[in-house]
């Protein structure tokens, strides 16, 4: 009986090696560019990039023992083929193996005794065909839900790494490194009186791994994400008072369905094309780009109703785990994702009545750098439909199963009653304080709230588009916006502030 273990361990290593070779001739191809760079999977510390070199090892130690461990697996084997009702059944058994080894050898043909060894009660000891290879049944039980490693183990080392990555697809984390420098440039140029949300992270460690590192310094990264049901409740608003206007305005302009996209930013980029580096949004007026003037976007059509040819933009959002936009030089990689839904609120001041925005004014808000400049100027706000209440300054949200990734982004509402535009694009409209007054010298105009919602993949696989060296750092969320509204129209959005309506 000793002996038929020894030669039915033998033919499950001969169909193993005979799986694997025909494995590595057919998975020849490395993982999707997009596919590892999902960050639920591409993110890891030196630690963690190490588990498909252990898992190598672990397959040519196995090679190496593997006649050592001949007598084990033969056990295994007899085990899972219901041994336990006898010992005479096993006895059986073993006979009817050497009878299939006599007539495997005689036909010349290994895979196909594989499955003339099942009858009723040994299913479970037959070897797969068509190049598979057979689980080892020594293998760990997590090692059998990846389809046994064994397959790989006469293919090339780095191919292997790759192959592992794209089926086994392990966890992965990565150490952030705290930011060291102060960007100057893009949005984060100015010295504006935004409020600082949070103190984002830079760049991760990255490992010593040639494959891993085509991802590891993308962004974003596992701790980048946040349950949402994690982050404390808080109020994102300063309360009406007595004073106050609480009236509203809402500029219906779609969710981009004509598909207006590009890299540009005429506000702090004037000018060039590709200017942000990152993939925008555009609803409203028809014409935004790089080279967009006031007499440009005055002369365009517009997406809104009641003629507001106002230009409202932001940077997309994309699902990582879309193999799309692969070879994007700045490493924005996915499918955009297209807002489901995109409210453009005009609101009130908490203390007074407002004032009408002057033609052309532009605006930002938020920090396209901050993840580099620091938090002065950031004011991201992720949350989830149904927990509005909880808001995350420096993190994605992963939602709960039916509600969607909201984005919230406020701009600033205190003009200095002069300039349409500033040297930074923000001193000449700041925000205001946390009692919702506005700074001395400034008045109120209508404050402008963008809220985008999302459907997104489930668990850590989406990041906001952004410059290569923000690493899609949440923080550095942001938003744009021109005033092309008809002087009639601003007239009646702060008749309805004033007013208290909602229109």
């Amino acid at each position: 009986m000793r002996r038929s273990r020894r030669m039915a361990a033998a033919m499950s290593a001969l169909a193993v090696a005979a799986g694997g070779l025909v494995s590595a001739a057919v998975i020849g191809v490395g993982p999707a560019h997009a596919d590892h760079c999902d960050p639920a999977q591409a993110n890891q510390t030196p630690q963690a990039t190490q588990t498909p070199q252990r898992n190598r090892n672990r397959n040519q130690n196995q090679d190496q023992n593997q006649q050592q461990d001949q007598d084990q697996q033969g056990q295994n084997q007899d085990q899972q083929g219901q041994d336990q009702q006898g010992q005479d059944q096993n006895q059986d058994q073993g006979r009817q193996q050497d009878q299939g080894r006599q007539q495997d050898q005689q036909n010349g043909d290994q895979q196909q005794n594989g499955d003339q060894q099942q009858n009723g009660d040994q299913q479970d000891q037959a070897a797969q065909g068509g190049g598979a290879a057979v689980l080892d049944p020594a293998q760990s039980p997590e090692s059998n839900d990846n389809n046994g490693d064994d397959q790989f183990q006469t293919a090339d080392p780095d191919q292997n790494a790759q192959t592992f990555r794209r089926r086994n697809r392990p966890t992965r984390t990565a150490t952030p490194v705290p930011s060291q420098g102060q960007g100057q440039n893009g949005n984060g140029n100015g010295n504006g009186n935004g409020n600082g949300n949070g103190n984002p992270t830079a760049s991760p460690t990255a490992p010593n791994d040639d494959d891993h590192n085509e991802c590891a310094d993308l962004g974003p990264f596992v701790q980048d994400f946040v349950d949402i049901r994690q982050v404390q409740p808080r109020q994102l608003d300063a309360r009406i008072g007595r004073n106050g206007s609480r009236g509203s305005f809402v500029s219906a302009c779609g969710t981009n369905r004509n598909g207006h996209n590009n890299p540009d930013n005429f506000i702090v980029a004037p000018g060039v094309s590709n200017g942000a580096h990152h993939l925008h949004d555009y609803v409203g007026n028809l014409s935004t780009n790089g080279f967009s003037t006031d007499e440009s976007l005055a002369a365009a059509g517009t997406t809104c109703r009641f003629g507001d040819k106002s230009t409202y933009f932001w940077p997309v959002l994309r699902d990582r785990k879309v193999d799309v936009n692969t070879e994007d030089a700045d490493g924005n990689v996915g499918q955009v994702l297209r807002a489901r839904s995109v409210t453009l609120q005009f609101r009130g001041n908490a203390t007074s009545r407002v004032v009408a925005m002057p033609r052309f004014l532009r605006l930002i808000t938020g920090d396209a750098k901050a993840a580099t400049n620091g938090g002065a100027n950031a004011r991201a706000a992720w949350t989830c439909t149904g927990f509005q209440n909880r808001i995350s300054p420096d993190k994605y949200p992963l939602c709960p199963r039916g509600s969607q990734v909201v984005r919230i982004l406020d701009f600033p509402s205190c003009w200095d009653g002069q300039n349409t535009d500033s040297a930074n694009h923000r001193t000449h409209v700041v925000f205001p304080g946390q009692d919702g007054a506005c700074p001395q010298g400034t008045r109120a105009i209508p404050a402008l709230r963008m809220t985008l919602t999302y459907s997104v993949p489930q668990g850590p696989s989406f990041a906001v588009d952004a410059f290569p060296e923000q690493k899609h750092n949440p923080v550095t969320d942001h938003a744009d916006f021109a005033n092309v509204m008809p002087d009639r129209l601003m007239q009646f959005v702060v008749s309805c502030i004033n007013r208290g309506r909602r229109c």
